[in-house]
């Protein structure tokens, strides 16, 4: 099992009230799962993310990451595990404007150590290149497309290797036709065995997914296996015409 929640609560005190953001989660994920969690703002499915991706704590129940207890690290451990087990993708893609490409992509092999300076751009040259952008390695922020920003933004989601990469409204800033590359990415990512769980409102992006998860008051209110209805690269195609 890759990911376990047990029962899992949120709850934000703003002055005297109590809110319960997620109010007893149960939920696993195998390795190689598509899963997309859907859902009203409000429904607990951005706090949800936060705490798959050890953004947050949870208030109650347990959390295992690779059979790992995440309740039980303390802040030090959480970053760790963020950094060399989970990749992050946002909708507004978090790029750094001053660097290019390639130095984007190998910032969170800075921060993991253990790599030399040659080993850390063989990687993130092999990432960019694997999401279609060998040819701009060298530009910035400012010089890229919606698009191509999204996919260095993947790049560097992928840098170390993760077990889940975490998809918040991926294709929320991209047209229709942009949304539609994006989203072939993911569905190769995930035939070359990546584990993706993502967070989006909209119907046709979630049907890429093995799992639709549906969330509503913080709770898990279906669980969805979309089996022969799930879209395929062919359902995807738009006639420019």
């Amino acid at each position: 099992m890759l990911i376990c929640l047990k029962n899992v609560t949120r709850v934000y005190k703003v002055g005297v009230e109590r809110i319960h953001a997620l109010a007893g989660i149960n939920l696993e994920v195998e390795p190689n799962e598509y899963v997309a969690v859907m859902g009203a703002s409000g429904s607990g499915k951005s706090t949800l993310m936060n705490i798959l991706g050890c953004l947050d704590r949870c208030s109650g129940g347990t959390y295992e990451l690779n059979g790992r207890d995440t309740t039980r690290l303390s802040s030090g451990g959480l970053a760790h595990v963020r950094n060399t087990q989970i990749g992050f993708v946002f909708q507004s893609f978090e790029l750094l404007p001053r660097l290019n490409a390639l130095k984007n992509v190998e910032l969170p092999l800075i921060y993991a150590g253990g790599t030399t300076w040659l080993a850390r751009r063989t990687r993130a040259k092999e990432k960019l290149e694997r999401v279609g952008l060998a040819g701009r390695i060298r530009h910035r922020p400012n010089q890229l497309s919606g698009g191509e920003k999204q996919r260095v933004a993947i790049a560097r989601a992928l840098s170390n290797n993760p077990s889940i990469l975490l998809a918040d409204e991926p294709t929320g800033n991209l047209d229709s036709h942009t949304s539609r590359d994006i989203m072939m990415l993911f569905d190769e990512l995930h035939r070359q065995g990546q584990t993706i769980v993502m967070v989006t409102h909209e119907e046709d992006v979630a049907r890429h997914a093995e799992r639709i998860l549906h969330m509503r008051d913080g709770k898990i209110i279906s669980d969805e296996h979309t089996g022969d209805r799930r879209l395929t690269p062919e359902d995807m195609e738009v006639d420019d015409a």
